[in-house]
């Protein structure tokens, strides 16, 4: 994939960021595996961002258990230079489903190919094994996750986007603590959701309406997808595999000798999808997305094979209930995305 050089350029073009603009405020909410996987990287991009204040992060478990979430963050945000940057830890389960409900599912339903931190041979929920970047020396704020982001919104009122690219446990909290929450915000960034995904990738291919992390605690997709937001931005899986982070990417950010991009360059060579990257770079610059679908989404939460898949409707079929209208992704310009990418990773 051809990188173009004007990158950094070009993005900080098209949305300066100067001392007589505000800068545009988030608070990340992200369940990271490892050293630059998706949701490092994609809090990153956030990071990287010059027009973007990034007031804190909030880790959940999904893709990994939450404690060793906490210490790949604060890893990264020392090796990259955002130390500064607190990390709240969250909910460690989910609200209602279990490890061992799940297990009797894929017995009786079929088999799920990711099931993040309850995959087989993963390490007990509070252990933090050695870490490939080295262990962190700062530790997570004293203040629970769900505490946090409530006080952030409260402080910044109508200002506050809420970025959550992993399941929602941590932000459904939020809504049951205070019911406003929603309303207090900008908006929510969502990573989730499957409509009809093209691809022959054998977890999506066979069950188009999965993906994780609407799976790994649908009752908390249901409450945070109901809630008032003012507006509510979806990348799902249909467009997130159109994307990929590729070694021409990784090369080309290599070259760079700033802290983010050697991080990229030591650890960045997974070769997936670009999950949590793209919708961290479509909210910051919209035009990456170039189809979208205005959809009311749900999940369902009956405990049959169906439990955590997304529910969609138009306006004309929705239900008779509280359902919310959501901007559901469809199609990007992987093109713009990569320049996009490699030029905020070596800013």
């Amino acid at each position: 994939m051809k990188i173009l050089s004007c990158a950094l350029a070009a993005f900080l073009a098209a949305a300066p960021a100067t001392a007589q603009t505000p800068k545009r405020l988030v608070l990340i909410d992200q369940d990271p595996a490892g050293p630059a996987d998706s949701g490092q990287l994609s809090m990153l991009v956030l990071l990287q961002a010059p027009q973007v204040e990034v007031l804190g992060i909030t880790v959940v478990t999904g893709d990994a258990w939450r404690d060793e979430g906490v210490a790949h963050t604060l890893r990264m945000l020392e090796l990259t230079g955002h130390a500064s940057v607190p990390v709240a830890a969250g909910a460690v389960f989910p609200l209602v489903r279990t490890q061992e409900e799940t297990r009797i599912d894929a017995q009786l339903h079929g088999k799920e190919l990711w099931l993040g931190a309850w995959n087989d041979g993963t390490h007990a929920p509070f252990v933090v094994p050695t870490l490939a970047e080295g262990a962190p020396t700062a530790k997570a704020a004293n203040e629970d996750a769900v505490h946090f982001l409530i006080r952030q919104v409260h402080a910044h009122p109508g200002e506050v986007t809420i970025y959550a690219a992993g399941p929602l446990t941590n932000v459904a909290l939020a809504l049951a603590i205070d019911p406003g929450f929603a309303e207090l915000t900008k908006g929510i960034v969502l990573m989730g959701g499957s409509l009809n995904p093209q691809t022959d990738d054998p977890e999506f291919a066979t069950s188009p309406r999965h993906e994780f992390n609407f799976w790994f605690d649908p009752e908390a997709s249901r409450k945070v997808l109901r809630a008032h937001w003012p507006r509510v931005d979806v990348t799902t899986v249909d467009v997130s595999i159109k994307t990929k982070l590729t070694k021409e990417m990784v090369a080309a950010i290599a070259k760079s000798t700033s802290p983010a991009a050697q991080y990229v360059a030591k650890y960045g060579t997974s070769q997936d999808y670009m999950w949590d990257e793209l919708a961290a770079c479509a909210w910051l610059d919209p035009s990456l997305i170039t189809r979208a679908r205005d959809l009311y989404m749900d999940v369902d939460v009956s405990h049959g094979p169906g439990y955590g898949n997304t529910l969609t409707w138009t306006d004309a079929l929705k239900p008779a209930i509280d359902v919310r209208l959501v901007h559901a992704q469809i199609d990007v310009d992987t093109a713009k995305l990569a320049e996009m990418f490699v030029g905020l990773m070596t800013r």
